[in-house]
């Protein structure tokens, strides 16, 4: 399997946003915004339910998501921002079964087929890059670190790792941008 990547350009995370407007699909729209905006891994945000993130009582979403990580068991509390509510409210009137990301036949869709419109979307919006799913999760972290200033240690604990090389790995570090680091440092 190829090592995916964080999608760096934000000017292609907007095409590629556009792209699925464009073709009016809602559902592969609310799942890239999902993935670049809550750093859930692939496997958890397929499996995500619209009682997760929607009450149906108060008719109102919820600030926050709370999952159990599929892959370690550990709880996470995810705030949900204004661009995630804008696309799951723009998804709900959609809504065919109790998961969000709905197969059309009342389950979810597959870590494959979720793969398979991520790779076909970047292909035709020109995004040469390996990307994947795992990449919108990259993307987050690669955004937090390098345009929001987030720190390392606050990105490894929303990552779960258990060191910063193994973050630093994960958010494709590159030359480029530890150059970066020391040709815009000003300190007088």
């Amino acid at each position: 399997m190829a090592k995916t990547e964080p999608i760096r350009d934000k000017e292609q995370l907007k095409a590629l946003s556009e792209y699925f407007l464009r073709q009016g699909n809602l559902r592969n729209y609310t799942l890239l915004i999902m993935g670049i905006y809550t750093a859930v891994r692939i496997s958890d945000l397929l499996n995500l339910r619209w009682k997760d993130v929607y009450n149906q009582e108060r008719d109102e979403f919820r600030q926050h998501l709370s999952l159990v990580e599929h892959k370690t068991g550990k709880r996470r509390s995810i705030a949900l921002n204004d661009h995630v509510i804008k696309a799951l409210n723009l998804y709900l009137p959609c809504r065919k079964s109790e998961y969000i990301f709905d197969n059309g036949r009342g389950k979810p869709i597959s870590r494959v087929q979720a793969w398979r419109i991520m790779h076909e979307a970047t292909l035709d919006v020109g995004i040469d890059d390996t990307i994947a799913c795992h990449g919108l999760r990259k993307t987050w972290g690669y955004h937090a670190w390098t345009s929001q200033q987030v720190s390392p240690v606050v990105i490894m604990d929303i990552y779960n790792h258990s060191n910063y090389e193994v973050t630093k790995r994960y958010l494709g570090v590159e030359q480029d941008d530890l150059d970066q680091a020391y040709l815009e440092m000003k300190l007088l």
